[in-house]
């Protein structure tokens, strides 16, 4: 779905709603090529014009299969978000009328496409780590080899308390210099 910034704007005070299940598919596989598979995206949400422009808001509910972080088999991530978003010509310059946490979109040809939006939303909000149902379910047991172990976060930091600092054997003898008696 596109609307332009003028018909946004002739809405007035009337915002104008949405519900739609847009298949963006290919339109994120061309940006995210590790996507397996995902559902359609649930989108409702309303765009309203304000004093400060064109005002976006709606929530997004998606399904995505992507390869694990860990060991690359398919993983399951169902996202919800909502996102709040202005809208502004690409001929506006002056930007200081919105607050820094405000986020602001300049539209290049004065068209919102719902699609991109979406998109871009989505890859916002996959996170670093993706991991298999198994994978977070499992005992944490790591790879390890030769003289290398990985180990999780909480396991280093065990480890750290448990190692006593080496001291050089050549600067040994400086630790009794300050002792008092």
């Amino acid at each position: 779905m596109k609307w332009s910034l003028n018909e946004l704007r002739q809405a007035g005070s009337q915002p104008i709603a949405f519900e739609e299940q847009l298949d963006v598919t290919s339109l994120l596989k061309s940006r995210l090529p590790e996507l397996i598979d995902m559902t359609k995206a649930k989108v409702s949400g309303l765009f309203s014009v304000d004093s400060l422009g064109v005002l976006g808001y709606a929530k997004v509910e998606v399904s995505l299969t992507l390869p694990s972080t860990r060991s690359l088999e398919p993983a399951q991530l169902t996202l919800s978000f909502d996102l709040t978003e202005h809208y502004v010509s690409h001929h506006e310059h002056d930007l200081s009328r919105f607050d820094d946490d405000d986020v602001v979109i300049v539209l290049d040809e004065d068209i919102l496409d719902l699609n991109e939006v979406v998109v871009d939303n989505i890859l916002l909000h996959i996170p670093m780590q993706i991991l298999t149902e198994a994978e977070r379910t499992a005992d944490q047991t790591f790879l390890e080899g030769d003289d290398w172990q990985v180990v999780s976060e909480a396991r280093l930091e065990e480890i750290k308390k448990e190692e006593k600092p080496v001291v050089d054997p050549r600067l040994a003898k400086l630790g009794d210099f300050f002792k008092e008696d």
